[in-house]
């Protein structure tokens, strides 16, 4: 059996690879699931089989008890200083169940380990639930970031000043324009690692005089978690930051990479010769053995697209857009390192100077503008539009509620999705604007003022649970 690449492969405590397991892993439906998916569901799988087999038992001789044992000791037992919470633990067993659900189909197993019971669905009709699921679990530890205890974590962060705002004399940033774009296209634009961390150049917004304060761009449905293509938005000061990084630090990285002839040198490189159409773009293209093909931009994959070069001046160029300082492509996941090395450096350099130093993730960035979307859009249509009750109502009716708004700008499925996780602290924002929000104190329409923003975020996160502000004798200072 061919293991590609990408493929996850698990070995047992005795160096052992299962023909079974590794048969889904790699020919499955498994197979076919986004790459972080595969990763978070091979960690779950490992976690399980680890405590089976201190049991003395392989993966495909589990039973119910074993997996009501392991959910004890996964999420309540003393003995384990690692627990987790309810949402995590729905996340492994819905990876147990997709595995145990296929052993049971291809006779490799007699009874699934995963007992289900029967309940109705959302559209009425029968559904199989598993019986350890963990009902109305918090799906995830949320916790947001206000603009600026994010820019605190940028600076000190990404862009090595002290805790005085002082560029660090000792500071190496030689990713920094990278590192500071993408952070801030995040923060932006609400997407997700993935999607932001695998567009090519030629989706990136360009920066035009006449286009305003924000720029659409466009995801592909293939690298989008709900494979429905959407538009996002982000502001134009993150669209020049990215053209920055292009023209700078990705230049140099690109320029020695071909010095080297490193490009010439990789096993799978797919040279663009040609992109054609307006509303559905195509990629024409020949490989390394002079083969053409020609793939459509939506459903191009992560891995593909990490392949994609164009012929430039100097020679081969990827379409990748952000790369390594080798200048090959930087997969989405290593993000998760230089986001956490960011926070580790603000953590060191603010401990004692505030309480709660700000910690960043990719996801947060997430969450945090879905909060700070969620602010802007109530003022302007509850403020500065000035609707009486019944032109909200038609408002509502024509456009969605800002609810919405914010589901269709997240790429939600639900709204209960926006509602009860990105933005369950602040979930009661309408009343409280109206019962205490001081109206802002530029006239006119449009957007709030940054100090409006910051103020009622500001009061926001005293009042509410996750969202990470700066302290006020920080801001005294």
């Amino acid at each position: 059996m061919e293991i590609r690449p990408g493929d996850p492969i698990m070995l047992s405590p005795d160096y052992r690879v299962d023909p079974v397991l590794s048969r889904f892993l790699c020919r499955s439906g498994f197979s076919r699931l986004a790459q972080e998916t595969k990763r978070n569901y091979t960690d779950d799988y490992r976690v399980f089989f680890d405590f089976l087999w201190a049991r003395g038992k392989d993966w495909c001789d589990a039973d119910a008890d074993d997996l009501w044992d392991f959910e004890d000791w996964r999420t309540r037992s003393l003995r384990n200083p690692g627990r987790i919470g309810g949402a995590r633990w729905n996340r492994g067993l819905a990876a147990l169940t997709r595995l145990y659900g296929w052993a049971l189909s291809a006779g490799v197993v007699a009874r699934s380990p995963v007992v289900t019971r029967s309940v109705r669905g959302r559209f009425g009709g029968q559904v199989q639930v598993a019986e350890a699921r963990i009902a109305h679990a918090r799906t995830s530890n949320v916790h947001w970031l206000t603009p600026r205890a994010f820019r605190l974590w940028v600076d000190v962060g990404l862009r090595g000043h002290d805790a005085y705002g002082v560029p660090s004399s000792v500071w190496k940033g030689r990713l920094e324009s990278r590192n500071t774009a993408f952070a801030e296209f995040l923060f932006s634009s609400g997407v997700r690692l993935t999607e932001g961390g695998s567009l090519l150049t030629i989706e990136m917004p360009r920066l035009r005089l006449d286009a305003g304060g924000f720029y659409p761009g466009r995801l592909a449905r293939e690298v989008t978690k709900s494979k429905r293509a959407r538009t996002y938005y982000v502001a134009a000061p993150v669209v020049a930051a990215v053209e920055g990084y292009a023209e700078s630090s990705r230049a140099a990285a690109v320029r020695r990479a071909q010095a080297l002839g490193r490009y010439e040198r990789l096993p799978m490189r797919r040279v663009v010769t040609a992109v054609t159409g307006l509303r559905e773009r195509v990629l024409h293209w020949r490989d390394q053995d002079n083969q053409l093909g020609r793939t459509p931009l939506a459903s191009a994959s992560v891995a593909e697209r990490m392949t994609m070069f164009r012929e430039g001046q100097e020679g081969l160029e990827p379409l990748w857009l952000w790369l390594n300082e080798s200048g090959l492509p930087l997969r989405p996941a290593s993000w998760e390192n230089v986001f956490r090395a960011a926070s580790q450096r603000c953590v060191d350099v603010l401990q004692g100077r505030m309480t709660e130093p700000p910690v960043c993730t990719p996801h947060m960035c997430r969450h945090s503008f879905a909060l700070h979307m969620l602010v802007v859009l109530h003022y302007v249509v509850d403020r500065r539009m000035g609707l009486s009750a019944e032109e909200r109502r038609d408002f509502r009716l024509l456009y969605g509620d800002v609810w919405r708004m914010v589901q269709d700008l997240l790429g939600h499925a639900q709204v209960e999705t926006t509602r009860e996780i990105y933005l369950a602290p602040v979930s009661d924002l309408r009343l409280r604007a109206l019962l205490a929000d001081p109206s802002p104190a530029d006239p006119g329409f449009g957007a709030p003022s940054p100090d409006w923003v910051t103020g009622l975020l500001a009061r926001i996160a005293r009042e509410s649970e996750g969202i990470v502000d700066l302290d006020e004798q920080l801001v005294r200072r």
